[in-house]
């Protein structure tokens, strides 16, 4: 028998595999595992599909929140773009020198646009909009100033640039008062923050809860399979091996969740549109909800798989590892 062996062992040295066979075997097999789990997922249509909802719904609140505060983010934009600083200028300006302010002010990095409403201009239409016509015609003169209405530039619209640019404009020696009204842009600062805040610990609430839930799917599965992975074992199976179907599960949990995930939430950003299209009416505007764009959804399904398989991952990691046969 010693001799039988040792020929067996020294036929086996002999047999040498290339580097690039063991790199196509090693994909093959991937391929071959990764179908083998999809064909049990198959097996069992509706507790796949449950799990798989479960992680698509999960992720389509967070991404319905990130919609809204995107449209938010871009209401606010075109709300600061008509946020203009009222600069009251001295009475004893000649036209001359309001322009030559005006034409120095459009000239500075900070400020994008300067319009000049002369006091003419601006009594008739405060007479116009007061309807207070007759007592202004008493007037034996005007008494409105020269108003420049400016408009910061992109990187002075905040609330703290704002103000520094208010306060270098109250310095000027042609300007009688600055106005500005930041409180309500400070407040809405302080919304879109609280709405983004909201948003990231809502969202990573949930990808922790789909997370669990794929993990706690993918031990029930290893639990099920037990005396399966014990027989593997004994005949030399490794650990990596065995576990490379339960990941690829938990790919396959991702895939379609996130499939899921964008038909829900395009669902709701539907629903949600009518809703925001009957309140903009109100105001005399047009807005709508713009929904996730093919960026947006790339990163939202690689979320999905990224959950699945960590998920997967941990639980294999765990469970796989403990079963020894005895």
């Amino acid at each position: 028998m010693s001799l039988l062996f040792r020929s067996r062992n020294q036929g086996a040295q002999q047999v040498k595999i290339s580097a690039f066979r063991r790199f196509v075997m090693f994909w093959l097999h991937n391929a071959q595992q990764a179908l083998g789990s999809l064909g049990e997922l198959v097996r069992y249509p509706f507790a796949s599909l449950m799990t798989m909802a479960v992680l698509g719904l999960s992720l389509t609140l967070p991404a319905t929140l990130y919609v809204v505060v995107k449209n938010t983010d871009s209401v606010g934009a075109n709300w600061q773009q008509a946020a203009e600083i009222s600069l009251f200028l001295r009475h004893d300006l000649s036209a001359q020198e309001v322009a030559t302010f005006s034409k120095r002010l459009s000239l500075s990095v900070a400020i994008e646009n300067v319009t000049w409403i002369d006091r003419d201009s601006g009594l008739a239409q405060f007479r116009e909009a007061s309807g207070f016509g007759d007592a202004l015609n008493s007037l034996s003169e005007n008494p409105l100033p020269d108003l420049l209405l400016v408009t910061p530039a992109a990187t002075h619209r905040g609330p703290l640039a704002a103000q520094q640019l208010l306060a270098s404009l109250q310095q000027e020696r042609e300007v009688d008062e600055a106005r500005l009204d930041l409180a309500w842009l400070e407040k809405f600062e302080a919304l879109i923050q609280l709405l983004r805040d909201g948003f990231l610990a809502l969202a990573l609430l949930l990808c922790i809860s789909a997370i669990l839930i794929v993990g706690n799917t993918i031990r029930l599965n290893i639990s099920s399979k037990r005396d399966e992975i014990m027989v593997m074992k004994l005949v030399g199976a490794t650990d990596s091996y065995i576990q490379r179907p339960f990941m690829y599960t938990g790919v396959w949990y991702g895939i379609v969740g996130g499939v899921i995930a964008w038909l829900a939430t395009a669902v709701l950003i539907w629903w949600l549109d009518g809703a925001v299209r009957e309140l903009s009416q109100l105001y005399a505007s047009q807005f709508s909800l713009q929904g996730l764009n093919f960026n947006e959804m790339m990163v939202l399904w690689l979320l999905a798989i990224g959950l699945g398989l960590i998920g997967s991952y941990l639980a294999v990691r765990k469970h796989v590892t403990a079963i020894e046969p005895h």
